[in-house]
């Protein structure tokens, strides 16, 4: 019985074809909408500061279960989920005045506070990255759990070989949005300080370890408990955790490369390309696809061979973190369109996600190299999709901030700044930014605890959602708990 349950769960996860791009930005869009509403909220009516019980609930059901129902009860119909979000936040916005122009201005700096303080950061932190990162977050948490429900539409599961669907998504916006804020440390070291490669290695292995330990955690798990498996998706042994455990070491030989080509984005299009005439020129792309499995490689070949694709959208990543992470220099007073455009961060992600999306609708369509995206192997369309989709949410979100907390960089001080910029975070989304890896950790266990105790393929719908909601609950108050205690975990 347990076997064949087994088998049954397997079959649940395997052979699918997904859906459609736009499909996918749908239903992805209600949470750049929850985001807005909660801005909208936060700079009318301060209802986050002080955050209450009351306000955490409010930021719970925002940005949790807004994401949980998208994925769930209105998969069928994002869009009314959508104008449900967006039309109150309409209302609100033209109702209420700003909560600024209600209250005292925020206190002055006190005349004792240090240079450092008072020095503004030229790498501020930035709410709409820390808001965006956390969103992505909790729909990867939500779905690794949904997904063995039926409620859960089987068209966001994982494709098989080629196509397009949210859980596909989900994997390549992980990887992209780390790549964002990786960049921090490269832009703080400036050119021509850089550490050398030898020292840029052990540190990136430092990183690598932890990673590569809870990637051994899992496979063993996974073996020693005969849970259920899908092994078209990275092959026998590898998982996940490999993939990003392997990321560091191939990130610090890159930026040796970049001295030799200065872009970021440029790198990984070249990666991608290089990588894409192997598939495709040589026998590479059908040894991934049907390859007998009669070694350790051939039994792992769709994780090590789509590496290649995750370290370029790791890449692409960076790129966009350059763009996003540094300070605004001050506009001149008539600025051109033009000048807008190249001199802004608005601008420039515009620019950068209109560029991302060509480059994908070229490679995918009639008139273009007409290649079909695959998450299996990590292909050039595949790299190409989640750089413009994470590309375009991250500037959604970023005119969001600059819209509805339009003072936010004009501090006077360091510290100011801060305050505001926690303000302007929700605190939910800042508790999964903060200890992202952690949280993702404690969701890939109670993930297991719960198909390890639970027929989750024979629940009813009340059923389903009460326990998708108890398990959404959990994983949340787990990153508020740690965040609220101050606590943040390096893994």
């Amino acid at each position: 019985m347990a076997k064949s349950y087994k088998q049954l769960k397997e079959a649940w996860v395997s052979g699918h074809t997904g859906s459609s791009v736009a499909d996918v930005n749908s239903v992805s869009l209600a949470m750049q909408l929850s985001i807005l509403l909660w801005s909208v909220i936060q700079s009318r009516m301060r209802l986050f500061t002080p955050y209450t019980p009351a306000a955490f609930l409010v930021d719970f059901l925002l940005n949790c279960g807004v994401t949980l129902f998208a994925t769930t009860i209105y998969s069928s119909s994002p869009w009314v989920l959508n104008l449900l979000l967006l039309l109150p936040a309409v209302i609100l916005y033209v109702l209420e005045k700003p909560a600024s122009a209600k209250r005292d201005p925020l206190r002055p700096p006190k005349k004792d506070d240090g240079a450092r303080e008072t020095k503004l950061d030229p790498l501020p932190v930035k709410p709409f990255i820390t808001n965006y990162r956390g969103a992505m977050m909790v729909i990867t948490c939500v779905a690794i759990l949904a997904v063995d429900f039926r409620v859960f539409p089987r068209r966001f599961a994982k494709v098989e070989n080629w196509g397009t669907s949210l859980m596909d998504m989900g994997v390549g916006s992980f990887v992209f949005t780390a790549g964002v804020v990786s960049v921090r440390s490269a832009l703080k070291e400036g050119t021509g300080t850089r550490p050398p490669l030898s020292r840029r290695l052990v540190t990136s292995f430092r990183h690598s370890i932890p990673l590569l330990v809870l990637g051994t955690v899992r496979l063993v798990s996974v073996k020693g408990l005969d849970y259920a498996e899908h092994i078209s998706e990275y092959g026998i042994h590898w998982n996940f955790f490999y993939t990003l455990g392997f990321l560091p070491p191939f990130v610090a030989l890159f930026q040796s490369a970049f001295d030799l080509v200065p872009s970021y984005a440029v790198l990984s299009c070249l990666l991608a390309a290089i990588y894409e005439i192997a598939l495709d020129w040589t026998s590479l792309g059908s040894y991934v696809l049907i390859a007998p499995r009669t070694n350790l490689l051939s039994k792992n070949r769709e994780g090590v061979f789509s590496f290649i694709g995750y370290l370029a959208i790791f890449l692409a990543g960076q790129s966009l973190g350059s763009i996003a992470l540094p300070r605004q220099p001050p506009l001149p007073k008539k600025a051109s369109i033009s000048y807008i455009l190249r001199h802004t961060i608005l601008g420039k992600l515009a620019i950068a996600s209109i560029l991302w999306t060509a480059l994908f609708y070229f490679s995918t369509s009639y008139y273009g190299l007409r290649l079909s995206v695959s998450r299996r192997i990590a292909n050039l369309p595949y790299f190409l999709w989640v750089s413009s989709f994470n590309s375009y949410q991250i500037t959604i979100c970023y005119a969001i901030e600059m819209f509805l907390f339009p003072q936010l960089y004009k501090a006077s001080t360091s510290a100011e700044e801060k305050q505001r910029s926690r303000d302007a975070t929700s605190t939910v989304l800042y508790a999964f930014n903060r200890n992202g890896l952690a949280v993702f950790l404690v969701a890939n266990l109670l993930t297991g605890v719960v198909n390890m105790t639970i027929p989750t393929l024979h629940l009813n719908f009340l059923q389903s959602m009460a326990i998708l909601i108890a398990y959404t609950a959990a994983v949340t108050g787990v990153a508020v708990v740690l965040d609220q205690y101050d606590r943040t975990i390096k893994l």
